[in-house]
């Protein structure tokens, strides 16, 4: 059997689509850990995101099999947009609009930016995060949620941008207003982050 790793994605949709079920087995391989943090990050709950998780394969495998999937070479962004699209409905539906808390921001904050504050002492670097943390509570919620996909979940701004279904400039924008007010408060407060 041939290492299907080694191919792109597009080559394995198309032989996923021609019947080599494990072309697709590869392709969640590659993805399944980064498309998993992005929907926790969104939801916060464990069975949530499980269920999530498994609805954006199983309309992917859908979609491919339908012969809907139009081929652009962007896979991954095709993924998480199925997902992004599940998060609004579950909240839609339960008429919650508010997919993180404020203390769920703190949470992903601490454990994804420990790593930038690694010169720091304990004590500093648990300042300097709990900080951040105030200061990203108050951002607007487009502001907020670009920073989060471009630092916590190492998103580039192609992708944010397709998966929000905006232009890379909007995306830019955003984080350029985001980083702008974010100084604006911590100047305001005395804060250093």
């Amino acid at each position: 059997m041939e290492n299907l790793s080694q191919h792109t994605d597009q080559t394995l949709v198309r032989m996923y689509m021609s019947g080599i079920c494990e072309a697709f087995d590869t392709l969640l391989a590659r993805y399944q850990d980064r498309l998993y943090t992005y929907i926790y990050y969104a939801v916060r709950n464990e069975d949530l995101a499980d269920d999530i998780f498994q609805e954006t394969f199983v309309k992917a495998i859908t979609t491919l099999q339908q012969g809907r999937y139009t081929e652009s070479g962007r896979f991954y962004p095709w993924l998480v947009r199925i997902a992004h699209n599940l998060i609004i409905d579950f909240y839609r539906n339960e008429r919650n609009e508010t997919a993180l808390r404020g203390d769920e921001t703190e949470e992903t904050v601490r454990a994804a930016a420990a790593h930038y504050a690694a010169d720091d002492s304990p004590a500093e670097a648990k300042e300097r995060l709990e900080a951040i943390c105030r200061l990203l509570e108050f951002l607007p919620e487009n502001q907020r949620e670009i920073v989060q996909m471009r630092f916590y979940q190492n998103l580039t701004f192609r992708e944010i941008a397709e998966i929000k279904n905006m232009s890379i400039n909007t995306a830019l924008g955003r984080m350029r207003y985001a980083i702008l007010n974010m100084r604006r408060m911590a100047s305001e407060q005395h804060l250093h982050p």
